[in-house]
């Protein structure tokens, strides 16, 4: 799933395709996206076009388009539709098409700005590092489990947890509260480290992921981690781990990120 990097960098290449331009109007090709409601952003002008953690909100004058990627989608600066596009949005001049090969994207048009984008929690690039640290004393889960939780912190995913965690010698299930106030201040800028040098190398194109002009990221390459399990620690050579943190593989490394907690 694209994650902050690869929707700031979507975000960014399709901003001098549609900033200023008309939506004359939006086609839907396939479910989910429901066609009436979309249909309605027909008409009106993106002022503006910005990411709200994995969410690529389109500000209109008159209400917002809220884009997800969800596992595979893309949004396109493209002359044409192609084999696995959902819908078009057709502007004034060009059009964008949400391609979605497994359909777990979507689109939504509404006036205001849909609940569950304000509720996202801060923003990891924009949160200081005091109230990031005061935001882990609170918590008594485990700190891996939290970075995903998007209520608390907005964009990261899988990914970027890993790396995250990984350069700050962090363990994955070390409990969130159990964190020194040095060792929350070394997670606070891994996390600011590995999303700037992310999104400054386009993103991570480990699956189907490119930006708005069909380029592919390739922070990837810069990987320490993530996928990287059974294949040495590039810090300190001990094998990478895998284990499943809220369900989801998690890759760590047992020496550089020795557990001093435990999750309650």
């Amino acid at each position: 799933m694209p994650e902050l990097p690869e929707v700031e960098t979507v975000v960014r290449s399709l901003a001098p395709y549609v900033t200023g331009r008309m939506i004359r109007a939006i086609e839907v090709h396939s479910s989910p996206i429901r066609r009436g409601e979309v249909e309605r952003a027909g008409g009106r002008r993106i002022v503006r076009v910005r990411r709200a953690g994995k969410f690529i909100v389109f500000e209109l004058d008159q209400g917002y388009l809220c884009v997800h990627l969800g596992m595979t989608g893309k949004l396109l600066a493209a002359p044409q539709r192609g084999k696995h596009t959902r819908a078009c949005i057709r502007l004034d001049d060009g059009m964008v098409c949400f391609d979605d090969p497994r359909m777990f994207g979507n689109i939504e048009f509404s006036e205001r700005l849909p609940e569950r984008v304000e509720r996202l929690g801060v923003e990891p690039l924009e949160v200081d590092c005091e109230r990031f640290q005061q935001m882990l004393r609170l918590r008594r889960g485990g700190v891996k489990a939290l970075l995903l939780n998007q209520k608390f912190l907005r964009g990261v995913g899988n990914i970027y947890a890993d790396e995250a965690l990984h350069l700050a010698g962090v363990h994955p299930l070390e409990r969130a509260s159990g964190l020194s106030a040095p060792r929350a201040r070394r997670l606070w800028e891994a996390l600011r480290t590995v999303l700037t040098e992310a999104i400054a190398r386009g993103g991570s194109s480990v699956s189907d992921y490119v930006d708005a002009e069909g380029r592919q990221g390739w922070f990837q390459l810069m990987h320490r981690v993530y996928r990287r399990h059974g294949e040495p620690c590039l810090t300190c050579g001990t094998i990478i781990r895998r284990i499943l943190v809220a369900q989801r593989g998690t890759h760590f490394c047992p020496r550089c990120q020795r557990q001093r907690t435990r999750a309650r």
